[in-house]
């Protein structure tokens, strides 16, 4: 009888180590859904290789096209992503809705990320900007390096391309009439938009998508456009007679959240604090063209000085521009967007 009340308690116990160590089985991956393509490569092997070590689990990637796939997942009750990549107004946006879950403060405090580039709900990874490209076989000599060149149609003739969205163009915009970087926000839209009239003949494309700014580069239909470092950078490597200044630039960075009601938040959160370290941070301009978010991760010896120059957030290059204002297009991104459409087809 009593070896009998013995093989029951070993039995029972058992299965009671065995549930537990199922449920660190479950808890030993998490994941992560980001743009795709070379990018996501890259991040795998900056940062996700250093997560699993650091961890012991396995990052698990799939993809997402936008802010629309977070809430989704959210509404289902149920997300199957633990951490997702967004661009900062979109985690911004994402925030104020409530489909975010807040960052500890172990993340939060991680020193080197300014508080424009973070909020309650997410924190910026990267780095990369909105920039002036011109063409050199246009302008071989005197380049245009600034937004008043960019709307002075007489000193650089040509025609032009600005984004179809009011997410720059007013910006620029506004910095081209005058206005100081470190006084653009709340944006005086009337302003702008009477700017933007001043040059919309001169505007031979609204560009929708990074691929298209930088083929209307490529192929000369433009002379002049405000387009992503990146891809002006990618034209210019293939040989593209293209450059660009980071003179008044647009600072503007992509971020990570944790979906409310992830299931893996506690690993999530380890992850993104492994990830913002300044010598985690480093290695993604190892492997693609894109600028830290952590400023620290230039002090760290990671970044060869070469690359370091040509990265929209090395200090040099931040001090010439500004940190585009997340929070002032969290809250203002669909009227204006509205008000955007409408000038365009007026």
């Amino acid at each position: 009888m009593n070896f009998r009340k013995t093989l029951l308690s070993v039995t029972a116990l058992t299965t009671i180590m065995g549930a537990g160590a199922g449920a660190v089985l479950a808890q030993d991956s998490i994941t992560i859904a980001s743009w795709g393509g070379a990018y996501q490569e890259a991040q795998r092997k900056a940062w996700f290789d250093v997560v699993e070590e650091e961890l012991g689990i396995k990052v698990i990637e799939d993809t997402t096209s936008g802010a629309a796939d977070v809430r989704v997942q959210v509404a289902s009750g149920a997300p199957t992503w633990d951490l997702v990549q967004q661009g900062n107004y979109s985690c911004a946006i994402l925030e104020n809705e409530g489909n975010v879950e807040m960052l500890d403060e172990s993340v939060l405090s991680v020193p080197g990320i300014p508080d424009i580039m973070k909020g309650k709900g997410w924190i910026s990874n990267l780095v990369y900007g909105a920039v002036l490209a011109r063409s050199d076989a246009a302008y071989p000599e005197d380049k245009p390096n600034s937004w008043a060149d960019f709307w002075d149609t007489e000193k650089f003739p040509g025609p032009r391309s600005l984004r179809r969205n009011p997410v720059y163009s007013l910006e620029a915009a506004l910095i081209a009439d005058g206005v100081p970087m470190d006084e653009l926000y709340p944006l005086d839209t009337e302003r702008a938009f009477n700017k933007l009239k001043e040059l919309k003949d001169d505007v031979a494309v609204w560009w929708s998508s990074g691929a298209q700014s930088a083929q209307i580069l490529q192929d000369g239909e433009v002379d002049m456009a405000l387009v992503w470092n990146g891809r002006a950078q990618s034209i210019a490597d293939a040989g593209a007679p293209v450059s660009i200044t980071f003179d008044q630039q647009m600072v503007l960075t992509d971020c990570w959240v944790i979906p409310k009601g992830a299931k893996n938040k506690d690993l999530a959160m380890k992850a993104i604090e492994i990830m913002s370290r300044p010598e985690v941070q480093a290695r993604i301009s190892l492997f693609i063209n894109y600028g830290p978010a952590n400023a620290d991760a230039f002090d760290t010896g990671v970044i060869d000085d070469d690359v370091a120059k040509g990265l929209p957030s090395h200090p040099d290059n931040v001090a010439k521009g500004f940190v585009l204002d997340a929070g002032y297009w969290a809250e203002n991104l669909d009227k204006l967007t509205q008000d955007f459409d409408f000038f365009i087809q007026e």
